[in-house]
């Protein structure tokens, strides 16, 4: 499947092949939003290892994500610092579901379970394997989220 960045250009599969990624649906005026800094220092001190953060910014909970390309990624560069790979804006739920979140929603990981909120993170292996679902309030420094991404770096 292919992947499209925030600047409408395809992803190069290279970031993401072989490397361990977590994806994380953003929105820039959401409760959860200061986790942008947790995730970008998460990036920071693991990428060397293997890991990739991909933000998939959403609009679906609560309009929450409602700027486009350029503001999006003013406000998380500017804000947050963020040096990650962000994605177009996709619908991780309903009909319009994006490709890559029917995959991620329908892996055994995934559980077949609907978004719930922002910030939902999936664990995926180098193998492209779903390895682990976390809620939205999962904190990028919880202890089992940390364990997980390490077990599988």
């Amino acid at each position: 499947m292919s992947l499209i960045s925030l600047d409408g250009n395809p992803l190069d599969r290279s970031v993401v092949d072989g490397q361990v990624v977590l994806y994380v649906n953003v929105a820039s005026a959401c409760g959860l939003t200061p986790q942008y800094e947790g995730l970008q220092a998460l990036y920071a001190s693991r990428k060397d290892q293997g890991l990739v953060i991909v933000g998939v910014p959403c609009n679906q909970f609560g309009s929450q994500e409602p700027g486009g390309p350029e503001e999006i990624a003013s406000f998380c560069k500017l804000n947050y610092g963020v040096s990650f790979p962000l994605l177009e804006k996709q619908a991780v739920n309903g009909d319009a579901r994006s490709p890559l979140y029917h995959y991620l929603v329908g892996s055994e990981a995934g559980g077949g379970r609907d978004i719930q909120w922002n910030f939902a993170k999936f664990l995926v292996g180098r193998d492209g394997q779903v390895l682990q679902r976390f809620s939205p309030t999962t904190a990028p420094d919880d202890a089992e989220l940390l364990a997980a991404l390490d077990g599988a770096l």
